[in-house]
């Protein structure tokens, strides 16, 4: 089936730095300033009305397009609007197939169980059993803390520095942004956080001060239940931590008898190359989070992951209206059976990623005097400036320019890329280009 979009030969949007999210009474925006919470966010950074989505960009109410380098911070690996998954979805809702069906067994849910089956865990000989948790990556690693507790017989929880696992109590307790952190209105207790990979930059050995406290006696460090991490973090400023830190970190969990979850709700589902971002490393994690892009169409859907032994929960003993959502798992499937049975997506994502690699070395060989460094594995990179204001400011010109990239990291200070996985080689140098510009223009 071929989608036209709704603009056959789309123009950058124009200069829109008059613009704001504090639209005039009878504009666009009014309404949303209006009626909408203060909590909300990315509308401020991008004050238009979007309207349409297909593949790689965005459309406004009127009609300019924005080649789209944020991809629903990972939620759409595939675009928007993705043609097959699409096809998918409207054949299964045309035949009256089942919409909520809380846990319930239903033809949607086997489909997908029996694709990401062979799709997925049996090619990489993984074992895990799979919850449905509620369908949000925060919920997927309550679970996880849930499940780890439970089997342990333990409360601590060893994160990260600069970690983000969500925004309800149990994932804040292991999240390291001290904004996010404040928002709990409450003691975020059972977590201590540990130094990431480079946190220290390099002037102490790896997991020498944890290890420390695991064997002292004195350490007042309660016996872990688990850890967590992400592979690269994303909030925390696309972070990327080394293979041999991942399995020295693995090892260790294994000699202290603690449980490693590796959250993958951003990171998995092919953003680094793999469809797990662990797989490089050769680990093979206790338990796993997903969210965002397994429902492949933006639905929401999330999964937790675990060895069959710590399968101990009782029947309902964590549970939610909507983690039997039906329709994710139709447009889930079509996305594994699409994009993950030949191995070409990773071969694929690694190549993008080489392309954007070298985009960012020249930006920082042109830009050398003004301190910009960039990091990143696959499609998600970022490229971050010694003047901390500067990737706000970077941001906001390619808006004005017709590309969507946000920040990331403690204070904002690095311009985070996260194209989707099927854009084309054009459209990534295209962004490219454009966020060279933006660069350029806020020297």
């Amino acid at each position: 089936m071929t989608i036209a979009p709704p603009n056959p030969s789309p123009t950058a949007a124009p200069d829109r730095s008059d613009r704001s999210c504090h639209g005039p009474a009878g504009s666009p925006l009014s309404v949303f300033e209006a009626v909408e919470s203060e909590v909300r966010s990315y509308c401020r950074g991008w004050p238009v009305v979007f309207d349409r989505a297909r593949g790689s960009h965005l459309y406004d109410e009127d009609g300019h397009a924005y080649l789209d380098f944020f991809a629903g911070a990972g939620a759409l690996n595939y675009g928007h609007n993705n043609p097959v998954l699409k096809r998918a979805l409207l054949d299964y809702i045309e035949r009256d197939g089942i919409t909520h069906g809380l846990d319930m067994s239903t033809t949607a849910k086997r489909a997908f169980l029996e694709s990401f089956q062979n799709n997925v865990l049996r090619p990489r000989d993984l074992p895990y059993k799979v919850m449905f948790p509620g369908p949000t990556g925060t919920n997927a690693v309550e679970a996880a803390l849930k499940l780890a507790r439970k089997v342990k017989g333990r409360e601590a929880v060893v994160s990260f520095t600069n970690a983000f696992h969500g925004m309800s109590l149990g994932a804040l307790a292991v999240t390291g942004n001290a904004f996010k952190r404040a928002g709990a209105g409450i003691p975020l207790v059972h977590g201590t956080p540990m130094p990431f990979d480079g946190y220290l930059d390099g002037q102490v050995p790896d997991f020498l001060w944890f290890e420390r406290l695991l064997e002292d006696r004195g350490s007042g460090l309660n016996r872990p239940a688990a850890v967590i991490v992400e592979t690269v973090q994303g909030e925390g400023g696309i972070n990327v931590a080394r293979m041999e830190w991942l399995r020295r970190l693995s090892e260790l969990c294994r000699t202290h008898d603690m449980l490693l979850i590796v959250d993958d709700i951003q990171m998995g589902c092919g953003r680094t190359g793999p469809f797990f971002s662990f797989e490089e490393a050769g680990i093979v994690p206790d338990i796993v989070t997903l969210s965002k892009s397994i429902g492949g169409y933006g639905l929401p859907m999330s999964l937790t992951l675990f060895r069959p032994e710590l399968d101990v929960w009782e029947p309902g003993e964590h549970n939610g209206t909507f983690r039997g959502n039906n329709p994710a798992f139709v447009t889930a499937t079509a996305a594994l059976e699409t994009y993950w049975a030949d191995g070409q997506m990773e071969k694929q994502t690694l190549a993008r990623g080489e392309q954007v690699e070298q985009a960012l070395s020249a930006i920082c060989e042109e830009g050398a005097g003004h301190g910009a460094r960039y990091r990143g594995r696959g499609l998600v990179w970022g490229l971050e400036f010694a003047d901390r204001a500067r990737a706000s400011a970077v941001c906001a010109r390619a808006f004005e320019l017709g590309l969507l990239v946000e920040t990331s990291g403690p204070v904002g200070e690095v311009v985070k890329l996260l194209p989707a996985l099927t854009i084309s080689p054009d459209e990534l140098d295209e962004g490219l280009r454009i966020l060279a510009r933006a660069v350029r223009e806020t020297a």
